[in-house]
């Protein structure tokens, strides 16, 4: 059993881990550009020429928004500071694993978080309606834990190249923008599709925008919130045992 005062004090340290990776890898222009035009390009791409109501476009604006903003850096951290070496450094400090990734995924968290208010913005601009603002600002958090504890995952292997955690981050991350109900409502996809969309996290929080803003959705909205968390804690739980496995080798 953990003492608590272990955990607060440990809790305490991945703030501090959050806030070193806000300034050193999120604060930065290009990080900043891209996690609002790629989505923008991709949203914009699919719905020009479309005659397709505000409030059924914006959800999936959103959708993509956050998780390509929380998925954008946190599954590079790990090989930037193993190639730099300050991962020794890290490991070398009173910290858990868990301490270390639980930093990695605030700072993706918050990150993640905050752009999502840009891509409501378009959506209120453009006439959407957001129905239930407090139920969405629990999605927008619940799906950002979720989608940097996934990341997490892909800087499992113990590689110090970043370039090879991009390419197998991309590889699951754009098939699955395209088969998680973003561009489609999930209730008009062929019973085929349905299912493989039953089985990406993005879907259940694109189902919960739709309720906060069209106030319709596939999913009864209890579902989509309970499936996420489902969803943040399996992946919590793999990258903290898998990143437990490959530290050592990193060092």
């Amino acid at each position: 059993m953990i003492d608590s005062s272990v955990a607060l004090d440990q809790v305490r340290r991945s703030l501090t881990i959050a806030k070193k990776d806000l300034r050193i890898y999120y604060a930065k222009g290009p990080v900043v550009i891209f996690g609002i035009l790629m989505p923008t390009f991709l949203f914009l791409a699919f719905s020009i020429g479309r005659q397709m109501p505000v409030n059924l476009l914006i959800p999936g604006l959103l959708g993509m928004a956050v998780f390509f903003t929380a998925t954008a850096v946190s599954p590079v951290v790990v090989p930037w500071e193993t190639q730099a070496r300050t991962l020794e450094r890290l490991a070398s400090c009173p910290v858990a694993v868990w301490t270390i990734l639980l930093g990695d995924m605030l700072a993706s968290v918050i990150f993640g978080a905050a752009i999502s208010l840009v891509a409501i913005l378009i959506g209120l601009f453009s006439g959407a309606n957001i129905q239930y603002p407090f139920i969405l600002a629990i999605g927008v958090i619940l799906a950002a834990l979720c989608f940097s504890s996934m990341a997490l995952i892909f800087s499992f292997p113990a590689t110090s190249s970043p370039a090879t955690i991009m390419m197998l981050s991309s590889l699951i991350k754009f098939p699955l923008v395209f088969v998680s109900g973003v561009f489609m409502p999930v209730g008009e996809l062929p019973a085929w599709a349905k299912v493989i969309a039953s089985l990406s996290p993005l879907t259940y929080f694109t189902e919960v925008t739709r309720y906060c803003i069209g106030g319709t959705s596939h999913y009864p909205l209890s579902v989509s919130l309970l499936l996420l968390l489902m969803f943040t804690i399996l992946f919590w739980g793999a990258a903290v045992i898998l990143h437990k496995r490959t530290l050592p080798k990193r060092l």
